[in-house]
């Protein structure tokens, strides 16, 4: 499979996905609306409020996970491997130069973040760049330059305005109905009100965990695309395959990571993945295995 025809099919899975996600959402605050007895308008104002808090965090994005992650700007004069690699993809793909920081920890990890390719940041841990030769720096560039360029963190920013407006309405709905909420209806006794009623206290248990685990599909898909951009841009997948293998191979938990930044980086940070086997496992991850990853490059025949 050409690197062409892999970028297209993660595409598509990702299309795939996020529609389905859209009609999931669709489909449960109906049900919800209709089971709890409210207006379809609540689903209007839990758009605006999670949307706004959304788009709060992904505007500044950039200055809040840089100073969650205590990193710092890197100089060219001490990290020379790092910034001339970023400047040379940056010219070929004929991107702007993010902006570069580090983070002091011996844990071997980097992200992405920033709202668009102007103004975007490239982040690596000290380890990962003592660690990795300048090929393999520059496969792990590569894959974040892909993030930035595939507009990923816009992606993943959509997607957590629909997890949000999800745990929002399940919540509303759920409090409301308890305090006696809700439009009183003459056939309130009727079979059908009474199956609407259970779907809509079903849905608002488990609409949360089924957003959040579409969420880490998506997430988990975008790796697998910014892997195969990522060996194209190099023209080098074995780096790529390096990197990712001796960052998989380091088992050490960077500090400075959490649940909420975990997605952000190349690798799982927390290291959660380990002995992860069972497919039931697997759907919680923010990565996909790296042995998945690596069969995928692999595959990969640039011309």
């Amino acid at each position: 499979m050409t690197h062409y025809q892999l970028v297209a099919k993660n595409k598509q899975r990702s299309f795939l996905i996020v529609s389905l996600f859209i009609a999931f959402i669709a489909g449960a605050a109906y049900a919800m609306a209709r089971g709890f007895g409210y207006p379809l308008s609540m689903v209007g104002w839990a758009l605006i409020i999670s949307g706004g808090l959304s788009f709060f965090s992904y505007y500044y994005s950039d200055k809040i996970i840089l100073g969650i992650s205590g990193a710092r700007e890197a100089k060219r004069q001490e990290f020379f491997d790092f910034y001339t690699v970023t400047e040379n993809l940056c010219l070929g793909q004929k991107m702007p130069l993010p902006k570069l920081y580090v983070i002091e920890d011996t844990a071997m990890n980097a992200f992405a973040t920033g709202r668009n390719p102007e103004h975007a940041v490239v982040c690596a841990t000290t380890g990962l760049l003592r660690n990795l030769n300048r090929s393999e720096v520059e496969a792990v560039v590569a894959h974040e330059l892909s993030h930035v360029k595939n507009y990923d963190i816009l992606l993943m920013s959509i997607v957590s305005v629909l997890v949000g407006l999800v745990a929002l309405l399940a919540d509303w709905f759920m409090r409301m109905s308890f305090w006696g909420g809700g439009r009183k209806r003459d056939n309130d006794n009727s079979q059908l009100a009474a199956i609407m009623a259970v779907i809509a206290i079903f849905l608002a248990i488990l609409s949360p965990i089924i957003a959040q685990l579409i969420q880490l599909a998506i997430s988990r898909r975008r790796e697998f695309l910014a892997d195969a951009s990522a060996a194209a841009m190099t023209k080098n997948p074995q780096g790529m395959i390096r990197a990712l293998q001796k960052i998989a191979d380091d088992r050490e938990p960077l500090e400075a990571a959490n649940k909420a930044t975990a997605h952000l980086y190349i690798s799982d940070p927390l290291k959660n993945t380990h002995g992860a086997v069972h497919a039931f496992a697997k759907m919680f991850n923010t990565h996909p295995p790296v042995t998945e990853r690596i069969k995928a490059l692999q595959q990969m025949s640039l011309r």
